[in-house]
């Protein structure tokens, strides 16, 4: 399982080949705050994700889930086989995202976030599975503290 999380994780941070350098996007960012009124909305992310750029990881019912952020590309991989992909940044002064879920899974369908800082990341997902708390990781390798007993496969 870890070996397939940081296959994910290394296949995320491939280079788009535009030359550019993506280690601008590793400073620690400041928090974001929602903004009242905004109630996640079906549009698509306006602005580049900026803060919330590189890969997350949280464990959720007993489930390792990955956030991959590049631009204003999201995708969301779990250990349950889900796969998600969709967009992410700035709408109406709000830190979104908005996700579609191959099996057809909306529990990451529209998030918003609480909060971002270097190593923590907080999205409050609409619907029942509400915030999720995720760690950055660097390099491709798992951060240390993650809970990853009894991780499904």
């Amino acid at each position: 399982m870890t070996a397939a999380l940081t296959g994910a994780l290394l296949l995320s941070a491939c280079s788009d080949g535009d030359g550019t350098d993506d280690k601008a996007s590793a400073a620690p960012a400041p928090t974001a705050t929602p903004t009242a009124g905004a109630g996640g909305g079906t549009g698509t992310a306006s602005t580049s994700a900026g803060d919330l750029e590189g890969n997350w990881l949280a464990g959720t019912g007993g489930k390792a889930v990955v956030l991959v952020v590049h631009g204003t590309e999201a995708g969301v991989f779990t250990t349950g086989g889900t796969v998600c992909s969709g967009t992410a940044g700035a709408e109406s002064g709000t830190q979104t995202i908005h996700l579609k879920c191959t099996d057809g899974s909306k529990d990451r369908a529209s998030g918003t976030v609480a909060s971002v800082d270097g190593g923590t990341l907080r999205i409050t997902w609409q619907g029942a599975l509400g915030t999720e708390t995720y760690t950055r990781s660097e390099g491709g390798t798992l951060p240390s503290g993650l809970p990853t007993a009894n991780l499904g496969s």
